[in-house]
């Protein structure tokens, strides 16, 4: 069975966990209850169930001490469910800074050494965003605290101009994209919408595997 973590950091409850099974994963749902063996709720999911490291925020947790387990369907329809899991309250006593949690896809590009530095780009620098932009391990993060009461949609671009794909009705605080959703290593851009009103409109560079940026290893 698999194990997860769940940490209380400062009130806001992050469930985490690694995904070491081979078999595709159709679907994996964050679970919880008052209950450590029944009465469990689906209170949400991940974009990317493949990912080796995931994790999920709980930032409208009724209560601290809930009880957590992940739900994970595979194709074909087996299932397995996680154990279950309380939040341990972190003891760190820097909690707010940026150094407290160093999940790949619980990021700040605005304070992480370990991510890339963009090059300049015509001259001016170039600000990443802090609502989408390329994690630790190059894919890419999708980061919208206030997701659940708005309606945002993403349109992703290639370095041409030409549309990938497009997500709507984004209503998780994180998600995670895969790099290979994108094709290739480059330069791609973004146009993020709120109830179809554009309220960003920016890029992200995904680099080449191995490469050695900030000048630390990967």
């Amino acid at each position: 069975m698999p194990s997860i973590s769940v940490t209380n950091y400062n009130g806001k409850i992050i469930i985490n966990w690694k995904n070491n099974y081979t078999l595709p994963i159709a679907n994996l749902s964050i679970q919880r209850s008052y209950d450590s063996l029944k009465n469990y709720s689906t209170i949400g999911s991940v974009l990317n169930p493949q990912n080796i490291e995931n994790g999920y925020a709980d930032n409208n947790a009724p209560y601290n001490k809930m009880y957590y387990r992940v739900f994970i369907a595979f194709e074909g329809g087996s299932y397995i469910i996680s154990k279950v899991a309380r939040p341990v309250k972190t003891t760190d006593s820097n909690a707010d800074s940026a150094n407290a949690i160093r999940y790949p896809w619980l990021v700040d590009p605005r304070t992480d050494p370990t991510l890339q530095t963009p090059p300049v780009v015509k001259n001016n620098t170039y600000t990443p965003s802090v609502k989408i932009y390329t994690a630790r391990d190059n894919n890419v993060v999708i980061h919208l605290p206030d997701a659940a009461v708005k309606n945002y949609t993403a349109v992703f671009f290639n370095d041409l101009n030409k549309k990938l794909f497009e997500l709507s009705n984004l209503k998780e605080e994180y998600l995670i994209i895969e790099k290979v959703n994108f094709g290739n290593a480059g330069w791609f851009s973004f146009e993020l919408y709120e109830s179809g009103r554009l309220v960003e409109k920016n890029k992200f560079l995904i680099p080449k595997d191995g490469k050695i940026t900030n000048g630390g290893n990967r």
